[in-house]
């Protein structure tokens, strides 16, 4: 049986942890109060007025106008609503390609890079890794230089007898730009779309301007990924690779029941951060056009940033950054759903890898 001492020295010892543990992790908890919770909770105030920007947002001389910078975005007609939908649709194409394409693609170099057999790995490492950092400002400025009217890429198409409009100027998405070279035009826009667009324009695709901003973001954070990955793949025992060679396991079937599986973790990090950058995509479009052509290029975070201080309407730039936000935290967690362990289905592993070649 225990002594009184014994009893009353556990929950001391506990107590007096937890005080050391806040002192430690207190001038932190601080830092992230003030310079990240308090700005948050200001600028969630300042979605619900409707402020210019020059007076006190918290002294009651800005009009408090409560859900009404919402509802402009979501249920009142308007050029609102009009240019959010469109800034949604652009980003939603620049999601659904750009974060695929950087993950496979730094998912294959990592694997290129690893071999033990390949000559000058380091060489390859630093060539991949070099456009991530560089900065993105003077990538995008090589880009427009590249993809104007006058640029190299243009006039490389006029040599190949590639001959026409400037492609990077036309507005039209690629499926009808496709289908109008046989003859069928993009009908005019109609209501009854989501948002106030026509079907036509939500299924229209990306523009060719937009085209080239998934291929300079592919180009410029695959390096980055490729490093996380490589990481990951230096972690999975040597054993499992030596022994799935040996039950005769093709590179295929390593890779789908011993890799991927053991990237599991990574790879939801790598989706995660590869979500919410493309979903933040601002100083590309800044440089390249802010939106140009035809607002093909507009995303909500550069919609933001010109709500606020083009236009001076502060409340409804705060307003799209937190329906921005919201979005992200969703597809966030229902990525993480997707990635989750499932209960009652075992993890793919060498055994598995071992029955698939019989």
């Amino acid at each position: 049986m225990p002594s009184k001492s014994t009893i009353g020295t556990k929950p001391r010892q506990s107590l007096r942890e937890g005080a050391w543990g806040w002192l430690f992790a207190g001038p932190m908890v601080l830092v992230l109060g003030l310079f990240m919770v308090l700005p948050i909770a200001m600028a969630l105030w300042v979605s619900l007025l409707h402020w210019d920007g020059q007076s006190n947002p918290f002294s009651g001389s800005a009009d408090f106008v409560g859900l009404d910078n919402y509802r402009r975005l979501f249920t009142v007609d308007g050029l609102d609503r009009t240019l959010f939908a469109t800034s949604m649709r652009n980003t939603l194409y620049y999601v659904l390609l750009t974060v695929p394409l950087q993950t496979v693609l730094a998912l294959f170099l990592a694997i290129t890079v690893n071999q033990r057999m390949l000559r000058g790995r380091g060489a390859l490492r630093t060539v991949f890794y070099f456009p991530s950092v560089t900065s993105s400002i003077a990538i995008s400025t090589v880009f427009l230089f590249l993809f104007q009217g006058s640029g190299a890429v243009n006039r490389m198409l006029d040599w190949l007898g590639v001959k026409g409009p400037n492609w990077f100027a036309d507005p039209r998405g690629v499926i009808w730009l496709v289908l109008g070279w046989f003859g069928v035009d993009q009908p005019a826009p109609t209501s009854g779309g989501p948002l106030g667009l026509s079907w036509s324009e939500w299924f229209a695709g990306p523009s060719i301007a937009m085209c080239t901003l998934i291929l300079m973001a592919v180009w410029t954070t695959s390096g980055t990924f490729m490093l996380i990955f490589l990481a990951a793949l230096q972690d999975i025992p040597r054993e499992l690779e030596e022994a799935a060679a040996l039950d005769g396991v093709n590179r295929r079937q390593l890779l789908r029941n011993v890799t991927l599986p053991a990237l599991r973790p990574v790879l939801f990090l790598v989706l995660t951060l590869g979500l919410i950058s493309t979903w933040q995509v601002f100083d590309q479009v800044y440089v390249m056009g802010k939106g140009a052509p035809g607002n093909t290029t507009l995303t909500p975070a550069y919609l933001s940033y010109s709500s606020g201080f083009d236009n001076a309407d502060y409340g409804q730039g705060a307003a799209i950054a937190f329906v921005l936000l919201g979005l992200i935290l969703l597809l966030t967690a229902l990525q993480r759903w997707v990635l989750r362990e499932r209960d009652g289905k075992p993890r793919r592993s060498l055994k598995g890898a071992r029955r698939a070649t019989r």
